[in-house]
């Protein structure tokens, strides 16, 4: 199997499953908020792993253990006030819901985007005014790799007084993160991590009414029990991850000059060419039949869009978003490139592709 589907979900670091182990097996299982010696010992993993997913993120704020980033992301949604202004491109996790607080009467603006993904500063501007509750963007867009311009949507946010929330679960880890926004959402399986875990980072001085309501185990007022397994292993892989985010960038860049490269004419990237994560690739071909192709090839694991949206039949909104109609966004597919790619897996990968859009060709 060739996996290229970074984005769904990346493969667990070694690092991180040394990590876990003792917290699986063993006499590692106490409870890491019982006061006794091993629910102290357990609770210092996790103050450990804290700080190591805190080494990624802005300085003077506070990280909160999430189930993962759906729950990191409703949280600051939810636990915030006033009317929001959000992107026609955001994950499922936002646009649902912003639209389940619309209809219990919070007003919402939901920007769109241009061709290239992007959102249009300007527009922002008029959008944002004094009186908005929240602003909420997503670094990188899970779909097609694009980055928004973080920093000038922080000002504008800032200047209308409204707290600012960026989506970072594509982009933590990965790239480096501007000092900007005062709630971010990450997750552990997008970072060769373990699933079932993720955070959110809350800027110093805001404050959220909770989500989840019990003992209030951590501090910013997030209830239920943690695993210290899961957040050692969330730890260890955001600590290899800032230790090889250069290295990581270096060659993901270079596969994915040589997968476009492979693919030739005929293709069309989706979204900015220069403005996004080079481990997304999200290509479209006339007249591709995509589901026919995954079927063709499937040794190599790849996506016709989010895997959270997968199976519902409709094309991709972010594809919409962007100006595609139908017919172009589901002649589209997503390649993840990550660590764990080798350029033999790309030279195989890319042929193969090819092989079987000409089959299709020839067959019509």
């Amino acid at each position: 199997m060739i996996y290229l589907d970074y984005q769904a979900t990346t493969p667990l670091a070694p690092e991180a499953l040394d990590a876990m182990l003792p917290w699986l097996t063993g006499d590692g299982f106490a409870n890491p908020h019982s006061p006794h010696a091993p629910g102290r010992r357990a609770r210092a993993a996790v103050e450990v792993a804290r700080a190591e997913i805190a080494a990624l993120l802005p300085p003077g704020g506070s990280v909160s253990f999430t189930s993962g980033a759906t729950e990191a992301l409703n949280w600051a949604i939810r636990g915030t006030s006033g009317p929001i202004v959000t992107l026609a491109s955001e994950h499922a996790a936002v646009l649902d819901t912003v639209a389940a607080e619309q209809r219990a009467g919070r007003p919402v603006t939901i920007l769109p985007v241009g061709s290239d993904g992007r959102v249009d500063l300007d527009r922002a501007a008029q959008a944002i005014r004094p009186g908005t509750g929240l602003v909420a963007v997503m670094a990188v867009n899970n779909e097609i790799g694009v980055i928004q311009p973080l920093e000038p949507l922080a000002r504008i946010a800032a200047d209308a007084g409204a707290l600012m929330l960026i989506d970072a679960v594509q982009a933590a880890g990965k790239l480096s993160l501007p000092s900007v926004g005062d709630l971010i959402a990450v997750s552990a399986h997008k970072m060769y991590g373990p699933k079932g875990i993720g955070a959110l980072w809350i800027r110093d001085g805001v404050t959220l009414s909770p989500l989840i309501h019990g003992g209030g185990q951590e501090a910013a007022g997030r209830s239920g029990t943690l695993s210290p397994a899961l957040c050692a292993g969330f730890g260890a892989a955001a600590r290899v991850s800032a230790q090889r985010m250069g290295t990581d960038a270096t060659r993901i860049d270079a596969l994915f000059r040589l997968f476009l490269e492979r693919l030739g004419p005929g293709w069309t990237l989706n979204g900015s060419a220069t403005d996004r994560w080079r481990g997304n690739l999200n290509v479209r071909h006339a007249g591709l039949d995509v589901a026919r192709l995954m079927s063709d090839l499937r040794h190599i694991a790849f996506s016709a869009g989010s895997a959270c949206a997968s199976g519902s039949g409709r094309p991709s909104h972010v594809l919409k978003a962007i100006g595609l109609d139908d017919a172009e966004a589901r002649s589209s597919i997503r390649i993840g490139l990550g660590r764990m790619t080798s350029e033999e897996e790309v030279m195989t990968a890319t042929g193969n592709i090819l092989d079987a859009v000409r089959a299709q060709r020839i067959a019509a």
